[in-house]
């Protein structure tokens, strides 16, 4: 099944859609965000899956700095460090990778998602979800390989500026 949106929306709302497509099937439980930029192993979606499942967690994020990365630049491996940072500093949850792609999540935590922010920002929006739900999550080891389709078809680190003035926009028009 191929979901669609007449125009692109971004990759938040696009998860966000995909997410709640899912939902109105009761038999679907489990949930899996997966960067379709070729830099996931595959591999890694059921091992995450099983660990979800017996540590009776809501969410399970990959972590490239806690497993194998192939072909990352020095300069990327630097912003993704400085991202954590500012996430853990931001959100209050210390995650070593919180703004990568894949995900696992079981449906309480998808039916509590509700991602707002339509493009990257929804990375950070999901780790602000994780505190404000109290969702029980864990952290796994899993394999990135950067090829030159995916460095292409990635965001530019200067994007980071966007994202940190959207996110804190954001959060001043919520209060």
């Amino acid at each position: 099944m191929l979901i669609d949106h007449p125009i692109n929306l971004g990759q938040g709302a696009a998860i966000q859609t995909g997410i709640e497509y899912a939902l109105a099937n009761p038999k679907i439980q489990y949930f899996v965000t997966f960067d379709a930029d070729g830099q996931h192993n595959i591999k890694d979606v059921p091992v995450m899956l099983d660990h979800l499942k017996n540590k009776q967690l809501d969410i399970v994020i990959g972590s490239r700095f806690m497993g194998i990365i192939h072909n990352i630049s020095p300069v990327k491996k630097a912003f993704l460090v400085l991202a954590h940072i500012f996430s853990a500093f931001d959100s209050g949850i210390n995650l070593s990778d919180p703004h990568i792609g894949l995900r696992v999540f079981n449906r309480k935590f998808a039916e509590g998602l509700n991602i707002t922010m339509p493009d990257f920002e929804h990375a950070s929006e999901i780790v602000h979800r994780i505190k404000e739900g109290n969702y029980a999550y864990g952290e796994m080891p899993v394999s990135v390989t950067y090829t030159d389709y995916s460095k292409a078809k990635g965001q530019p680190m200067l994007n980071a500026v966007n994202i940190t003035f959207d996110l804190l926009l954001n959060r001043i028009t919520k209060r």
